[in-house]
């Protein structure tokens, strides 16, 4: 009797096999092949849920935008009237940053994509969704501190970037005690805050 398959799942088995290839090697390392040994399957077994490579690179990207919405998705209904508003903004932000192992991978993730989205057009509106996604929230997040100013919201997304960037590329130097003392400094800063 054949094996019944859950396409659906399997999808997200590639996916995440993307995903740690990826935070571990690069997008470079993210060749059909090395997605499927990762995955544990066959190269056409890949391909019969991925045309082709960019399908699943663009799949890859599109899983990490869901994935951070429902981080973020999740912190939001957390939330209680009487919570202090800049910590419940410091909570909301600190969703883009590396603060433990999940969220550091999908930094390295997101950082390849996006270095790689420069020159592939099918990633160029991934990029572009998740550069202005990041820049909705932190609208959204000043809002809530009284704050309606598109430079400061602007600011801040720049902030989120600058930390996500650095805490990859160093993250001996730049740890989660720290990535939140500098988010919390910059908010404390913030005029009329």
């Amino acid at each position: 009797m054949p094996k019944i398959v859950d396409p659906e799942e399997r999808r997200r088995e590639v996916v995440e096999a993307v995903f740690r290839v990826v935070a571990r090697g690069g997008i470079r390392q993210a060749t059909l092949q090395n997605v499927a040994v990762e995955a544990g399957l066959a190269v056409g077994s890949v391909r019969h849920y991925f045309a082709s490579h960019p399908e699943l690179l663009t799949a890859a990207a599109r899983e990490m935008v869901r994935r951070v919405e429902a981080r973020v998705q999740a912190q939001r209904e957390r939330l209680r009237p009487e919570d202090d508003p800049r910590e419940v903004v410091e909570e909301m932000a600190g969703q883009f940053l590396p603060l433990d192992a999940a969220r550091a991978d999908e930094v390295a993730v997101w950082l390849e994509f996006a270095v790689a989205a420069r020159t592939d057009p099918t990633l160029g509106s991934i990029a572009a969704e998740l550069h202005q996604g990041l820049r909705t929230v932190a609208g959204r997040l000043l809002d809530r501190l009284g704050v309606a100013d598109p430079v400061a919201t602007e600011h801040l997304a720049a902030v989120l970037d600058g930390l996500a960037l650095n805490a990859a590329l160093h993250p001996d130097r730049l740890g989660p005690d720290t990535l939140r003392a500098v988010l919390r400094l910059h908010l404390e800063q913030l005029p009329g805050v």
